[in-house]
């Protein structure tokens, strides 16, 4: 998770949302990334996306088994639908998302019974820190005077 952290960290010197994502696979790091939603002009380019994307590419193949996702943000319906696909079997995420979070806060795609495959969650690792690097963002964002990311987004 203090990788994650870190890309989140990166994520924010492009002006992107600080949410940073590592794909891990017995101890290797398949692949890292942040949030290129912006940078990148492509809603589909969050955290998750980026790293199950070159994860992929870097194998050859779609399905990501044996792995585990560490993720800032709890993720989102998008999100959870890559990693349901992609067969990631376990998911560790920093700060909860009470707004969009779909491993637990407004649903659970991730464990859903009906769906073909489901992951182990682990929440709220290292979530005081996630947290408080999304809050100051949106903070000095504000004190910018640029709006709420809400309007924008």
């Amino acid at each position: 998770m203090a990788r994650a952290l870190e890309k989140a960290r990166e994520a924010w010197t492009l002006d992107e949302v600080p949410v940073g994502a590592v794909l891990v696979r017995d101890g290797r790091i398949l692949a890292e990334g942040h949030n290129r939603t912006r940078t990148w002009s492509d809603p589909t380019a969050h955290a998750e996306g980026v790293v199950i994307r070159e994860a992929a590419r870097r194998q050859g193949h779609w399905r990501l088994l044996d792995t585990t996702l560490y993720v800032t943000l709890e993720p989102c319906a998008q999100c959870c639908g890559s990693i349901v696909l992609a067969r990631i079997p376990r998911v560790v995420y920093a700060a909860p998302d009470p707004k969009a979070g779909m491993a637990g806060s407004l649903g659970n795609l991730l464990q859903d019974p009906r769906l073909n495959h489901r992951a182990e969650v682990t929440p709220e690792v290292l979530g005081e820190e996630g947290g408080r690097l999304l809050r100051a963002f949106f903070q000095e964002r504000r004190g910018r005077g640029r709006g709420s990311w809400a309007e924008e987004e």
